[in-house]
């Protein structure tokens, strides 16, 4: 598998190029990716179908100078700020295989991201049942009963699109001023506030890039990255008002 370590981007590009980078496999001019970035600033962003208005206190982003911005998957709202990480898988779709539908992928997936991120936390910290890394919901990871990563999938013919944000060293009390309480959420958060809900994982993005790395075997780095193409879909696309604004 391919690794990309994306270099720092304007939020608009770093959504643009999970898009990018996946329509190109689709064309058969690339394979299998692992792709990390950390944001730099602090922004939201809305799953595809998500009502801004209904996810998101628009008055307190407006206020703070935060921007909105739409992905292309689904999933809930949520809040980009550095001391957080982000990964993106660009697997192939096997009819057969692990990745043959929905389900199966999610499934597939969260057990070897929970493997890895499980083994690199507790060489880091006392062995306790509090402290174990869980699959909880559909694809969300957990610490415990708190939340410390969600993840959401995009799917094409023969390609699909599996990204996640990881909580290391977030400000996390920003997220409750930021998002409205989600119009759906798993059983399990049982109506806890934003700070109630999340915590940070404390472990460097290094350590934790390199054990999602070594569980996926992306060993192969990708030359040249189509940050052409990027930058052409996020002012076309992610930086307008009508995309991120659409619902």
């Amino acid at each position: 598998m391919l690794r990309l370590d994306l270099p720092p981007l304007t939020p608009a590009e770093q959504l643009a190029a999970d898009e990018v980078i996946l329509d190109g496999c689709e064309a058969g001019l690339g394979g299998e990716t692992l792709i990390f970035w950390e944001p730099r600033e602090t922004f939201v962003v809305v799953g595809y179908a998500n009502k801004v208005a209904t996810e998101v206190n628009v008055a307190a982003c407006e206020k703070g100078s935060v921007p909105i911005f739409r992905r292309c998957s689904g999933g809930g709202t949520i809040v980009q700020m550095p001391g957080g990480l982000n990964y993106s898988l660009i697997l192939s779709i096997s009819e057969t295989g692990p990745t043959r539908n929905i389900t199966a992928a999610n499934q597939f997936i969260m057990k070897k991201n929970r493997d890895a991120i499980e083994n690199v936390f507790l060489q880091s910290t006392v062995r306790n049942p509090q402290s174990a890394i869980s699959i909880r919901g559909h694809t969300d990871l957990c610490l415990g009963s708190e939340k410390i990563a969600g993840n959401a999938q995009r799917r094409r013919k023969k390609f699909l699109l599996f990204h996640g944000t990881l909580l290391l060293n977030c400000d996390l009390n920003c997220i409750g001023d930021l998002l409205l309480m989600p119009s759906l959420e798993p059983d399990y958060r049982a109506r806890r506030s934003h700070e109630e809900f999340v915590t940070n994982l404390n472990l460097p993005a290094e350590i934790v890039k390199s054990a999602l790395a070594e569980v996926w075997n992306a060993t192969e780095p990708f030359q040249n990255p189509p940050f052409a193409e990027i930058e052409k879909l996020a002012r076309e696309k992610y930086a307008t008002r009508e995309w991120n604004f659409k619902f």
